[in-house]
């Protein structure tokens, strides 16, 4: 497939409520969303980097930064219950209705200012091996196993999710993984079709410290003293 048909999308809408403005405050000396658009920029495959967003602000910092802002989402779309497939699917549809060609999609999220250039194409030769079918994440493992997950009740008595592994050694135990929430790699056929990401995918695997998730404020605080402490040992 032609490099100028696989885009990268990055649904930045602009309600952020929780953490306001998020995708445009400044994290490590730039926006926040800028830390998603360089690494997709560096990436060898991708031929464009396209923000979707229904905000005039950052599609003003998203050019600046080196992104295309080509269209604007619509409001229906850029709520705060909205899920990640209609928004890419109204992407994918509204560039080629430009005359855009569009093969493969990374949807990146704007707030992964831990995301990697080597994790996205590492992702995306995962998709390529496996003829395009379904969608490629990055994942990472929880910290403690899953089977030996407890219930607490309203008295606070205990009791395992699973009897069955009470006395079962962690290290016996199967690893098990949650989705790192930075970016999805799909053909623009599988996004188009409704696929459920997490019941068509396949993984690489990110170590535990590369994944941040930043939903409150608390969140921001300890996201930005984690990269303050990386760039030191850097």
């Amino acid at each position: 497939m032609d490099v100028a048909a696989t885009i990268a999308i990055i649904p930045a809408r602009g309600g952020s409520k929780r953490i306001p403005r998020k995708n445009v405050r400044p994290f490590a000396g730039k926006p926040m969303i800028a830390h998603a658009i360089e690494a997709a920029l560096a990436c060898d495959a991708i031929g464009r980097v396209i923000v979707s967003t229904d905000d005039d602000a950052i599609a003003a910092i998203a050019a600046g930064h080196g992104a295309e802002v080509p269209f604007r989402r619509p409001g229906e779309l850029a709520d705060d219950i909205t899920p990640t497939v209609p928004v890419i699917q109204h992407a994918i549809r509204t560039l080629r209705e430009l005359g855009h060609p569009v093969d493969r999609v990374c949807c990146i999220y704007p707030g992964v200012p831990f995301i990697r250039t080597r994790d996205i194409a590492d992702a995306l030769a995962l998709l390529v091996g496996h003829g395009d079918e379904g969608y490629t994440f990055p994942v990472t493992s929880f910290p403690s196993p899953i089977q030996r997950a407890l219930r607490r009740g309203s008295d606070g008595a205990l009791t395992p999710f699973d009897p069955a592994h009470v006395e079962t050694r962690t290290q016996d135990l199967e690893p098990a993984y949650f989705d790192a929430g930075q970016f999805y790699w799909g053909a623009a056929e599988t996004w188009l079709s409704g696929a459920n990401i997490h019941l068509n995918g396949r993984a690489i695997v990110l170590p535990e410290w590369r994944v941040v998730d930043i939903d409150t404020p608390e969140d921001w605080t300890r996201a930005e003293a984690l990269h303050r402490a990386l760039q030191q040992e850097g």
